[in-house]
C-alpha cells in the first residue's frame, strides 16, 4: 500500500518549498490535506506527483506547485470568505478551507459535486459549502468574495467573476493555457480592478469561460 503521508511530506518539500513558497498556512494545509481523497481510486498512485491528476474527463487537479503559489498569490487570510471556481472534487476546496473563514466551493459538473461533498465531510472541512452552477457566472447570492481562486486558465480575464470581488478582494487565475498560461493576481480597490503576473503556468483550460467567436467579414 503508498504511504501517502511520506508521499504528501516528500510533494510539500520537493515540489512546493522549492519553487519560492514560504507561506507558513499554504505549507501547513498541503501538509495535512489528503490529497488522494479527492482523486479517483485508480489515480491514487499519481496523487502526489508534480502533474495535473485528471479527476474526470476535461477536468484536474492543479498541479501541486502551481495550486500552491496560485494560494500564496491569494494571500487568504482567517478572516476571509472564498469562492473556489471550479472545485471538481474538492481537494482545492479542502486546503483553502483551512486558510480562510468559509469557502464556497462552485462545481458545475454534479457528479463532481457530489464527489467533492462526500471527500470535503471526510476530511472534516465543515466551514466549505458545496453549490453548482455555471462556472463563469461565479455564485453571487453569497458574494461578495475576498478571494476566488480558479482552477483552471482562462482565455481572458475572468469579468463576470470581478463584480462579485469585495473592495480589496484578490482573483487569481492562470490567463492563457497552453504550452504557457500567466499566472494573475486581479485586485479590487475602489471599484476598480488591477492585476499582475505573478508566474508563468501550463495548465488545462477550465471549461465554462470560452470566448464566442466573432464574425470577420
Amino acid at each position: 500500500m503508498p504511504d501517502f503521508a511520506a508521499a504528501r511530506i516528500n510533494m510539500v518539500e520537493n515540489q512546493v518549498r522549492c519553487n519560492g513558497v514560504t507561506d507558513a498556512g499554504v505549507i501547513a494545509a498541503m501538509n495535512r490535506v489528503p490529497r488522494e481523497v479527492f482523486v479517483p481510486e485508480a489515480a491514487r498512485g499519481i496523487a502526489y506527483m508534480d502533474e495535473e491528476v485528471q479527476v474526470s474527463r476535461g477536468r484536474y487537479l492543479l498541479q501541486p506547485r502551481v495550486f500552491a503559489k496560485l494560494c500564496q498569490a491569494a494571500e487568504v487570510t482567517a478572516v476571509d470568505r472564498v469562492l473556489d471556481v471550479g472545485c471538481a472534487t474538492g481537494y482545492s476546496s479542502a486546503v483553502l478551507a483551512a486558510l480562510a473563514a468559509s469557502v464556497v466551493a462552485l462545481e458545475a459538473d454534479g457528479d463532481l459535486a457530489r464527489a467533492a461533498s462526500a471527500a470535503l465531510a471526510q476530511v472534516g472541512a465543515a466551514n466549505v459549502s458545496v453549490v453548482t452552477g455555471a462556472l463563469g457566472e461565479g455564485y453571487a447570492k453569497q458574494g461578495a468574495y475576498d478571494v476566488i481562486f480558479v482552477n483552471g486558465s482562462l482565455p481572458e480575464g475572468p469579468t463576470k467573476l470581478f463584480d462579485q470581488l469585495a473592495e480589496g478582494g484578490r482573483l487569481v487565475a492562470v490567463i492563457g493555457g497552453r504550452p504557457v498560461g500567466h499566472a494573475h493576481v486581479f485586485v479590487k480597490a475602489n471599484g476598480v480592478v488591477s492585476s499582475r503576473v505573478v508566474f508563468d503556468a501550463n495548465v488545462h483550460p477550465l471549461p465554462g469561460f470560452e470566448v464566442a467567436e466573432s464574425f470577420v467579414f
